[in-house]
Formats: structure tokens, C-alpha cells, sequence
């Protein structure tokens, strides 16, 4: 087992002393794994490394997901997502420019959600860009018995055009036929460990299907608001080399805006679940 550092009393743990490019497999894997379920973000700090090697070790941990933003594909690799506020020949290379993005859950709003996230840094602002993460097991965990009463077995729509009209561009009509909404339970079970999180996001989640509009939105606000209390947060700033993995079943995220004048460019993979762990029940 590799030796941890913790990122915050909740949740998150350094490796140290583990590179990526070495193309860990078998027994390596095997432990990263572990140590993913438990601390659901893997922080990898010094690393060095090409696209084809981060889409290799992504791979280690499941199929990858091409996304539905085809014109922020990496052109070598459509593994992998730019997210980046450069531009090249008159457009922009990536998605989510430099603006804040608020809290979402990657692809939340698909039918069967990504497992995962791996999140390389390539080029930082000197200050800014900084990624904050919820652990949405400990918020669930720590919400009064009673509400947890009340919310399960509820479904809640997910919607991805809610998110890019509040922090994004919008989609085509090829990516919207793709990415309609769609409802989910607001409380799932992770596919590994069997813990309960919230599954729910101030970015992408507009409504609880079948309630009352406004104790609908009541709920929501009070669950936005409890999800991204102190304790249950880790905030990320990236150094040169990180490379950031995080569980998509149980954790959402952000990030602060930074100064447009300075670049900023980081390189995403998005590792989908087998077939018989895909749904968020």
C-alpha cells in the first residue's frame, strides 16, 4: 500500500511518491483502487507526463467517456477534455474559460453517469483557479434522520443546460438531443463502497420530481446550503504536475474564477462505471 497524506478531515489523500507515468498496472492499480473508494479524491503531486500516458492510466480504472463537447476534444486524444480559457486561431481551446463555475457533479445529467474524473494541471495562473470539493457522504451522513426520511426514494431533474446557461456556452442541437434532463435519485448508493450520498447540485439540479414547486425549491436551497457547509469541503490549489482523481458518485466540485490575462489549461479524462454499477440507485 502506498504511503497517504490527508487532504482534510472528511476526505481526500495524497499519494506520495507514485508516478503516473510509469504505467502502474496489476497490484498497483489494484491498490489505487482501494484508496480511491476510501478517501474519494487521490491527489498525485510532481508528475510528468503525456496525453497518451494520461489516458492509459485513466483507462486502468474503466472506458472512458468521449464528451458531448466535441469542439473542446483534445485532436490526438478525444479522451480527454480541454478546459482552458486559451485561444488559438480565433476560438477558444477549452470549455469553462475563466469565469466562476459553481457546484456540479460531472454528467450527472446522462443516464448513466461517469464513475470518475482525472484532472491534470498543464498550464496555472499564478493565482485563482483554485477547485473546491464536497463530500457529499458526510453531508448525507450528517442531515437530521428526518429529512433523510423524506428524501428517499425521490428523484430529483437533472439538467445540463441549466448548467451551461448559468457558467458555460450553449450546446448545439446535436449536444442537447444528447444531453436531455433527466431525473435521478437525490440520495445513491455508491456502486463500491454501498455508502448513501447526496446526488444533487446547485449547478445542474432544478427541481424534486412530484413536490410542491416552492417546498421543492425550499428543500433544494436548504440541501445546496448544507452540501457545501465547511466540513464537508476540501479546497485544491493546484501547483504544477497535479494531477486530481476524484469519485463522481459521491463527490461534487467547483471552481473560482482567475484573472483572464494569465492562461490556464488543464486536461480531463472521464472514466465511466461497468455496465452492472452504471445506474445511481
Amino acid at each position: 500500500m502506498y504511503a497517504t497524506r490527508p487532504l482534510s478531515v472528511s476526505f481526500g489523500a495524497e499519494i506520495l511518491d507514485f508516478q503516473l507515468s510509469d504505467a502502474p498496472a496489476g497490484e498497483d492499480i489494484i491498490a489505487i483502487r482501494k484508496l480511491w473508494a476510501e478517501h474519494k479524491l487521490l491527489l498525485f503531486r510532481n508528475q510528468s507526463f503525456d496525453e497518451a500516458a494520461l489516458v492509459g492510466f485513466s483507462r486502468k480504472f474503466g472506458d472512458l467517456e468521449i464528451h458531448v463537447r466535441e469542439e473542446y476534444l483534445s485532436p490526438e486524444h478525444p479522451e480527454i477534455l480541454y478546459v482552458s480559457n486559451i485561444e488559438r486561431d480565433g476560438r477558444h481551446i477549452g470549455i469553462l474559460s475563466d469565469n466562476e463555475v459553481g457546484w456540479h457533479y460531472d454528467q450527472i445529467y446522462l443516464p448513466k453517469p461517469a464513475v470518475g474524473s482525472l484532472l491534470m494541471a498543464d498550464t496555472l495562473p499564478p493565482e485563482g483557479g483554485n477547485t473546491e470539493f464536497a463530500d457529499m457522504c458526510a453531508a448525507w451522513d450528517a442531515l437530521p434522520e428526518q429529512t433523510k426520511t423524506k428524501l428517499n426514494g425521490c428523484l430529483a431533474n437533472q439538467s445540463y443546460e441549466a448548467f451551461n446557461q448559468a457558467y458555460s456556452v450553449p450546446t448545439n442541437n446535436k449536444q442537447k438531443a444528447r444531453s436531455p434532463d433527466i431525473h435521478h435519485p437525490i440520495a445513491r448508493i455508491h456502486p463500491v463502497t454501498g455508502r448513501k450520498a447526496l446526488y444533487l447540485c446547485p449547478g445542474m439540479t432544478t427541481e424534486i420530481v412530484g413536490w410542491d414547486p416552492q417546498e421543492s425549491a425550499d428543500m433544494l436551497e436548504f440541501l445546496f446550503d448544507w452540501t457545501t457547509r465547511p466540513e464537508f469541503v476540501y479546497s485544491h490549489h493546484w501547483q504544477p504536475g497535479d494531477a486530481v482523481m476524484w469519485d463522481n458518485a459521491c463527490t461534487m466540485h467547483r471552481r473560482d474564477p482567475f484573472d483572464p490575462r494569465h492562461e490556464r489549461l488543464m486536461k480531463r479524462t472521464t472514466i465511466l462505471p461497468p455496465p452492472h454499477r452504471a445506474a445511481p440507485f
